[in-house]
């Protein structure tokens, strides 16, 4: 697999993988990542049909995605690692 391009954003690395003709579009934010594979369709064989296709709209798809991954990650944590209510800190003097 190998890098053949980005598209900037202000918060995402998105970027843009070959892999035998197959493309990949991989979106990061500092915790997670969401990628779209595509079998070897000519319109996302590209950086130009790629930055056609990674519009605004599925942009704040994306972003949306990750507050739900966000927010399953910390119910998930919750159930394994219940806070028991009952803990007592020391005082820190």
């Amino acid at each position: 697999m190998r890098v053949i391009g980005y598209i900037e954003h202000p918060i995402f690395k998105i970027s843009i993988f070959k892999n035998d003709g197959r493309t990949s579009v991989k979106f990061e934010n500092e915790h997670y990542e969401q990628t779209f594979k595509f079998g070897q369709d000519e319109r996302f064989a590209t950086i130009e049909g790629i930055q056609r296709w990674a519009d605004q709209s599925l942009i704040e798809k994306v972003a949306e995605g990750f507050r739900h991954m966000h927010t399953a990650g910390l119910q998930a944590s919750a159930r394994a690692f219940p806070v028991d209510e009952n803990t007592v800190f020391e005082d820190i003097i």
